[in-house]
């Protein structure tokens, strides 16, 4: 089936807006434990708004809007993919289905961090069960997942805005985590519609949360004029 014909049959999802309370909506709902990690607001790359984020920080949620300058450099990016090596467990879902990069986003934050997980939730058992599975199998379990789509459609509900008549958006969600590549903590970038995970390469300072507001500054921010973009952190929950 080609990926037109493929997405008309399985029809557009709402998109996601990147705020706390649509992802923690979301995590609560699919089987993250609340009471030891959620999604908090990343509010700027200033020093002192990123001694806001509580940590450590386990992973990090980024909306960007998509332009043609990003675009190429995804292409440019996606050639180097093939010739990284990443740790076997590294877990990587194609994105297939319309606007679903809300809810791809959260499950590469969610299956590649050490996150406490209700057994037997449906996160817990989607993830133990795409562990066996190759990128596209994946997409595949997660398209013939109904509760996923189901849990999708309740949290973009939840939003601050109206849920759209209009289902096209340029707007886009991609994840980091830290994760340990012969022995040193790299930037590991996870989105659904590159050809696999892709390796930013050391952190720089060793302080994750630093390293990806400086990555999305200088690579992301510096693109574009437009003001529509959301960090969000997974972490300890917050103490305000």
């Amino acid at each position: 089936m080609s990926s037109e014909t493929k997405s008309q049959t399985l029809g557009r999802w709402i998109p996601l807006e990147c705020n706390p309370e649509v992802l923690n909506s979301w995590a609560n709902k699919a089987g993250l434990v609340s009471s030891d990690f959620q999604f908090t607001d990343i509010y700027g790359f200033d020093e002192e708004l990123l001694a806001m984020v509580p940590r450590p920080v386990q992973a990090i949620l980024l909306l960007f809007p998509i332009s043609d300058a990003l675009e190429e450099k995804r292409r440019e990016d996606d050639d180097k993919i093939k010739d990284q090596k990443l740790p076997e467990n590294t877990l990587w879902i194609k994105q297939t289905i319309p606007n679903a990069c809300g809810t791809i986003g959260l499950l590469h934050a969610l299956a590649n961090t050490n996150v406490s997980l209700v057994p037997e939730s449906p996160l817990q058992q989607f993830i133990e069960a795409a562990k066996t599975k190759n990128p596209q199998e994946r997409a595949e379990f997660l398209e013939n997942t109904p509760l996923f789509a189901n849990i999708h459609a309740d949290a973009a509900s939840t939003g601050q805005s109206a849920v759209p008549t209009d289902l096209d958006t340029d707007l886009h969600f991609t994840c980091f985590v830290e994760i340990k590549v012969d022995n040193e903590p790299h930037i590991i970038e996870f989105d659904g519609r590159r050809v696999g995970p892709f390796d930013r390469g050391v952190c720089p300072t060793g302080d994750f949360l630093k390293d990806v507001a400086t990555l999305v500054r200088d690579v992301y921010v510096a693109q574009s004029s437009s003001i529509q973009y959301s960090m969000i952190s997974l972490g300890p929950p917050s103490d305000w």
